[in-house]
């Protein structure tokens, strides 16, 4: 599906009207490789550095809420790393979901919450 092409390939032109068929495929697909890759990027790191990518395109909000859901949802402790880590990595995906203006009922937020 060529999700690397925007790593791969410099951004072509904008098409304009005068650009050919071919043109306007080759800016639709790298585009759209450059979105998926913005997205992809920006789940797997930390929330703190974000302010260095640039903001997703608004279709993919509501996949990319629907993906945080089930992973906060589906997350298990299996052992194989820290509590702290654990409870970090929840952390982080609710602080994810909060630019995208989704609502955490404050019971379950609160069971991500460290004291201090």
């Amino acid at each position: 599906m060529d999700f690397d092409l925007a790593f791969r390939v410099d951004e072509p032109p904008f098409p304009t009207d005068s650009s050919t068929p071919t043109e306007k495929v080759s800016y639709e697909l790298w585009e759209r490789s450059n979105r998926l890759s913005l997205m992809i990027i920006k789940k797997h790191i930390s929330k703190g550095i974000w302010g260095s990518i640039p903001d997703q395109y608004v279709c993919s909000d509501k996949a990319l809420a629907s993906t945080l859901m089930k992973q906060l949802f589906d997350v298990k402790y299996n052992g194989s790393r820290s509590v702290h880590e654990h409870i970090m990595h929840m952390r982080d995906i609710t602080a994810q979901l909060k630019p995208l203006e989704v609502d955490i009922s404050e019971p379950f937020s609160s069971h991500t919450q460290l004291s201090s």
